[in-house]
């Protein structure tokens, strides 16, 4: 996702938890589309809650990025800090190709700046419980690692992603194409999450 889309969408968002945050939160047993809105507001209000810091220096979420990468040689290593109506992310992406048409595209955004906010406009499915399959593959919320994450992939095109939430702040993406879906598992591995998650 391009950065100035998300900051785009954390404002967009932003205003939207604003909103249904002034409604009142009345429960009943059968959850209406708009009692599942409400529970998504609520969820984003109190991730809002927590302190906002500065995202890091980009650089630094440079240096995860292997130079190899399941046997795929690093093509591209990039980074940006930006920010725009006062919300910052910091964002470095890495890509990976093989002999064989493989490709990897690494993603690590730090949504600190904006907190819950830009955290619920980069992993809406953390707050979802989503399994679905269809005839060319699947998608699906799981736990990798001990992080929340979301699954996705098309066995017919062999193409999928795996996003994962770190600390409530960091969003890792990894999107491959011609590639298992072991394979961009293994590939998350290679990136350091603790190491992740322990910057400051």
């Amino acid at each position: 996702m391009k950065t100035s889309s998300i900051l785009s969408l954390a404002f967009a968002l932003a205003l939207l938890f604003t909103s249904c945050g002034k409604k009142d939160n009345q429960a009943e047993e059968a959850e209406s589309p708009t009692d599942a809105l409400q529970a998504f507001a609520d969820k984003a209000k109190e991730m809002g809650k927590r302190e906002t810091v500065d995202p890091i220096d980009f650089r630094k979420l440079k240096e995860l990025m292997p130079e190899e990468l399941i046997g795929l040689k690093r093509i591209e290593a990039t980074g940006e800090k930006s920010g725009a109506m006062g919300f910052t992310v910091s964002t470095a992406q890495a890509r990976y190709k093989g002999d064989k048409d493989e490709s990897i595209v690494i993603e690590i955004v730090d949504t600190g700046g904006i907190a819950g906010v830009s955290t619920m406009a980069l992993a809406t499915w953390s707050m979802a419980e989503i399994d679905k399959e269809t005839a060319d593959g699947y998608e699906k919320t799981t736990q990798l690692d001990g992080y929340k994450a979301f699954e996705k992939y098309n066995s017919t095109i062999k193409a999928g992603e795996i996003n994962v939430l770190v600390a409530d702040r960091y969003v890792v993406n990894v999107e491959g194409n011609n590639i298992s879906v072991d394979q961009l598992k293994e590939a998350l591995k290679d990136i350091n999450l603790v190491k992740l998650e322990a910057l400051k």
